[in-house]
């Protein structure tokens, strides 16, 4: 049987353009097709505490120093945003829509957009909802929403969950899958010929097809998991301070992604089965 192979992680430093001589010499001078970044400050509280660490991590211009250092500039970068750069006032948000983040983690993402659409050639900025799922092969420190609302409901316990703040959370095999398809096109040139435009300078919503509130992510995971309901308690979100203001409403339109790449993301119901089946 052939070995599953085992890769570390390689830790960089982030902050500002100390990260770009980093890259270089753990990288290599090797021209890359495509750059996916993921990396982020991503906890509001911690973003509130620490504005210039927020800003400095979120908008990633030592990644970008890097990816424009190669001669020819016809490399991709894929960046995460989050659905946390609106408002929060109307569902369904359109990309469209004016920006007006209310905490300093949507700021700072709303600074990383302009900076790569000012600075980079080719680019695709996905703007997520919460993703989820099930654990990663490197554990991930944080605790994940599907298993945290299982581990509470577990226990037996009433738990406060809010009624009125609404997000789009998708399946994280769609992220990949949406990753992967960007790729694919570009690496492969179907979306000059698709979209006839180069270079690339894409823009979408990244959520799933269901706006949830925390109450009815709780209530589907209960329902699969054949919890009681009574256990789920709701409250109102200005009930309770959590040191940075949330959005109420940042359910997003996910047409645009759909039209662009024929993905049709997994029903938050299905995307939850699927979660507790692998844990």
């Amino acid at each position: 049987m052939e070995k599953k192979k085992v890769f570390s992680p390689l830790r960089i430093s982030i902050y500002g353009f100390k990260g770009s001589t980093l890259l270089t010499s753990n990288l290599g001078t090797a021209q890359p097709d495509v750059v996916v970044n993921c990396a982020a400050l991503s906890v509001p509280r911690a973003c509130e505490a620490d504005p210039a660490a927020a800003m400095s991590i979120n908008v990633p211009s030592s990644l970008v120093k890097w990816v424009l250092s190669f001669k020819e500039k016809n490399i991709l970068l894929i960046h995460l945003s989050t659905d946390q750069v609106y408002e929060g006032t109307k569902s369904f948000y359109r990309e469209e829509d004016e920006t007006l983040a209310v905490n300093i983690y949507g700021r700072s993402k709303v600074e990383a957009e302009k900076f790569i659409s000012a600075n980079c050639s080719n680019y695709a900025i996905l703007r997520s909802s919460i993703i989820y799922g099930p654990q990663t092969l490197s554990p991930v420190p944080k605790s994940l929403p599907i298993q945290w609302i299982d581990g509470v409901l577990s226990k037996g316990d009433k738990v406060d969950f809010f009624y009125d703040e609404f997000r789009c959370p998708i399946y994280v095999k769609d992220v990949v899958a949406i990753i992967l398809a960007l790729t694919t096109r570009w690496v492969t040139g179907e979306f000059s010929i698709q979209l006839d435009a180069t270079p690339m300078q894409l823009l979408l919503n990244l959520g799933g097809p269901d706006r949830v509130s925390r109450v009815q992510m709780a209530e589907t995971v209960a329902d699969s998991r054949g919890y009681d309901r009574s256990l789920i308690n709701p409250v109102s979100a200005s009930s309770v301070d959590r040191g940075v203001n949330s959005p109420p409403d940042i359910s997003m339109d996910i047409s645009k992604l759909i039209k662009t790449l024929k993905i049709s993301p997994t029903s938050y119901k299905d995307g939850v089965k699927l979660t507790l089946a692998i844990q």
